[in-house]
């Protein structure tokens, strides 16, 4: 059902973008001093937990440069609209920002079904998508800059780790994930790289719940019970309020890390805010930041954020302020688009797009982020972070270094013919 539901969605915006009509490419436009740009993020629904706060790290950000000047000269206007977790609204509301509000850029979007969504629109009248959550990659669209990980800086460093001796040499896998098009795609890719490593279908479970799921006494109880054939690990691509009443059922199980351990792709400090984390200590979620990194460039980050928060009287975060992978994703992506809209003097789509071509930011990961020359992917490092009893992450493994993304993963069949860069239209 909710499989159907969600391509019924994507059709139907992909149709009413059709039914729209074509706008002219130069939508982009500047009024008297100011520039506009999109904040398209779910402030309510079951995205709401995870999204809200995405929307004020924007706002914060371009606080922060209009402070400084803001951009060419004008002030940065932004407008925020909430499509409400409603996948065929946000298409809606795209097209609202970008025919009526002229906006230069948006900046949004969370889940991957929102975002193919709203892709038909952009690219019919091109716009420009900041889209700043980790996905199951396979998309390339030359309307789209991704400053979330690909699988290959998430996902696959994550398993390998669990399969190590460090990670608990986990010989059998449940990948349990919200239905619908990431958590699919990512156990697609993912089996196909278990597969690779001699792990058979009959040690892998892979399990569904719908957006907004509750009750997980039953999923864990069969966790529990395919544990016992061998040492067990669960991967979750559970999105959004339903990761509260998950973690919450670990704890009443007493579901421990050393036993099973769990590692999230999608919980972060801001989705940990409201669990007993005391239960949950020495699970795991692979991100590319964790607001427990130690370097001068997150002190920076995470000050700023704690005095926003306060000052700006944001619920929760004025009195416990948390900082998380997709806001340091979505900070990036406005200060990028910022350098490359001076350096390409215009807000101008196309010239944009040129100009994003290999733009760094001093990250508040610590490392230097990079706009891909090609394929619109940031080079990004990847962390494995242990749940603390505070609801923070210990770092217990790390990269090097940035590592550059790999849109199209190779596990998937025929994906090694795909160019690694976008041409006029989206590739899927």
């Amino acid at each position: 059902m909710q499989r159907r539901f969600t391509l019924q969605a994507i059709t139907a915006a992909a149709a009413m973008a059709a039914m729209a009509g074509v706008v002219p490419a130069a939508l982009a436009q500047t009024s008297g001093n100011t520039i506009k740009v999109g904040i398209l993020h779910s402030l309510s629904g079951t995205m709401a937990i995870s999204e809200t706060v995405l929307k004020d790290t924007a706002l914060m950000a371009i606080e922060e440069i209009n402070a400084k000047g803001g951009v060419l000269g004008k002030k940065l206007e932004p407008v925020v609209v909430d499509p409400a977790s409603n996948w065929p609204l946000f298409a809606e509301k795209t097209r609202q920002l970008l025919t009526q509000d002229k906006v230069a850029a948006v900046f949004g979007c969370w889940t991957s079904v929102s975002r193919k969504s709203v892709l038909p629109v952009f690219e019919e009248l091109n716009g420009l998508l900041f889209y700043p959550v980790q996905y199951e990659g396979e998309e390339l669209s030359k309307n789209v800059f991704y400053t979330g990980a690909a699988p290959n800086q998430q996902a696959i460093p994550a398993v390998e780790y669990l399969m190590s001796k460090d990670g608990g040499g986990a010989k059998r896998f449940v990948l349990l994930g919200t239905d619908y098009v990431y958590p699919r795609t990512t156990n697609k890719i993912l089996r196909a790289f278990l597969k690779s490593k001699g792990v058979k279908d009959s040690d892998i479970d892979e399990k569904y719940t719908p957006f907004g799921h509750s009750d997980y006494q039953t999923i864990v109880a069969d966790i529990k019970k395919f544990s016992a054939g061998g040492k067990t690990a669960v991967i979750s691509t559970i999105n959004g309020d339903s990761n509260v009443p998950f973690y919450k059922e670990l704890g009443n199980a007493g579901l421990k890390a050393k036993d099973v351990p769990v590692v999230a792709f999608s919980v972060g400090e801001e989705e940990l805010r409201g669990v007993d984390t005391k239960p949950l200590v020495g699970h795991l979620a692979a991100w590319n930041y964790f607001m427990s990194v130690k370097n001068p460039a997150n002190d920076e980050f995470t000050k700023k954020w704690a005095a926003y928060a306060k000052a700006k009287n944001i619920a929760g975060h004025k009195d416990k302020p948390l900082t998380n992978d997709p806001m340091e994703a979505t900070y990036i992506g406005i200060y990028m688009w910022k350098q490359a809209v001076e350096k390409a003097k215009s807000t101008d789509t196309d010239k944009v797009i040129a100009a994003m071509a290999g733009q760094t930011f001093k990250a508040p990961s610590g490392f230097m982020a990079k706009m891909d020359e090609k394929n619109h992917h940031l080079h990004k490092p990847v962390f494995i972070g242990e749940v603390r009893a505070d609801g923070q992450f210990n770092v217990v493994w790390k990269t090097p270094g940035p590592v550059k993304a790999k849109p199209w993963s190779p596990f998937i069949e025929g994906n090694d013919k795909k160019k690694d860069e976008p041409d006029g239209k989206s590739k899927v």
